[in-house]
């Protein structure tokens, strides 16, 4: 099923979480100052957040929409890579995370053990991973199995970087989905974060690298806009199109399932009550949290924003 088929279906209804039994409760400091209360509501109080670092520009705009709606509400990320973010989860201290994939079955058990409850999860957006080159490098389209000995090391006069120096879900993505299980190349390196992805790029013509589409693209941010006259997007060997057709990522491409390299964005939430964690999840479910994936060059998974048809004629 296509992500448009998918977007259709969620169209025609969304259902909000269910009022659920017990409370948990999580205090915490940061910096910002932790209100003076022992309960969370789904407007006011403090949580802690871990997000995998590729989703944080988005992420970042939904905390500073979501914190000036609601000035009693503390919400604490940390941006970190995926695995971490899971570990955190088991942590007390931790009530989300922000990932690009869900539970597995053996983790779905632990949790059950653990809390006595099964933690809520699903897709928020989708995203694609976009590949970056310098604005004079050569290569600017790459089929599947271009990308494949670009990864693998069969062509070890690229320079390739990725988000991360552990496992992020870029990497992990990569691993999964273009080497299906087989081990990167020596040319193959880890700059700290998506940025120093974005400036290694800047400054080598040979370079290759791959961040996530809201790190790159968006006209509103003036940082990003910045990068505009140093790097580009490559073009990857589409799917389900006609033979020798290449797409760039964009919302187009992901909702008519063109662009190969997409991944869906998950919010993972250990919270057996109606807290904080539920308000922000809610928040990023509805109009106002869409539109921030929406504008931040993602596809949202819960609203359908597509242009449709409607019947001006006279009744």
């Amino acid at each position: 099923m296509t992500i448009y088929n998918k977007l259709c279906r969620i169209a025609a209804g969304i259902l909000l979480p269910g009022i659920i039994m017990m409370q948990l409760s999580c205090g915490g400091s940061g910096n910002k100052k932790a209100l003076p209360q022992k309960w969370d509501s789904p407007k006011e109080g403090v949580i802690h957040v871990s997000v995998d670092e590729s989703f944080k520009p988005v992420i970042d705009e939904q905390v500073k929409v979501y914190e000036s709606s609601f000035p009693n509400a503390r919400i604490l990320v940390e941006y970190k890579p995926e695995a971490e973010c899971f570990r955190d989860l088991q942590k007390d201290s931790t009530r989300m995370i922000i990932v690009a994939r869900d539970l597995t079955q053996q983790e779905i058990a632990y949790y059950k053990q653990q809390l006595e409850y099964q933690p809520k999860s699903d897709v928020l957006a989708f995203d694609a991973v976009d590949i970056v080159i310098n604005k004079e490098g050569k290569d600017s389209m790459f089929t599947r199995k271009q990308l494949l000995s670009l990864l693998n090391g069969e062509q070890p006069d690229k320079q390739v970087v990725l988000d991360g120096k552990n496992a992020t879900s870029t990497v992990r993505y990569l691993m999964d989905s273009v080497l299906h299980g087989t081990t990167f190349g020596k040319n193959v390196t880890a700059a700290a974060d998506s940025k120093a992805v974005l400036d290694f790029v800047a400054s080598n013509k040979n370079a290759i690298g791959f961040v996530g589409s809201s790190w790159i693209g968006n006209q509103q941010d003036p940082a990003q806009v910045a990068y505009n006259n140093k790097i580009k997007l490559a073009m990857v060997e589409c799917r389900n199109c006609e033979k020798d057709i290449f797409a760039k990522p964009s919302q187009a491409t992901l909702t008519s399932d063109q662009y190969p390299l997409v991944r869906p964005l998950f919010y993972i939430l250990k919270e057996n009550s109606t807290g904080l964690g539920t308000g922000f999840m809610n928040f990023m479910s509805l109009e106002r949290g869409q539109l921030i994936f929406r504008r931040s060059l993602l596809v949202p998974a819960k609203m359908y924003f597509g242009i449709r048809k409607g019947d001006l004629s006279d009744d």
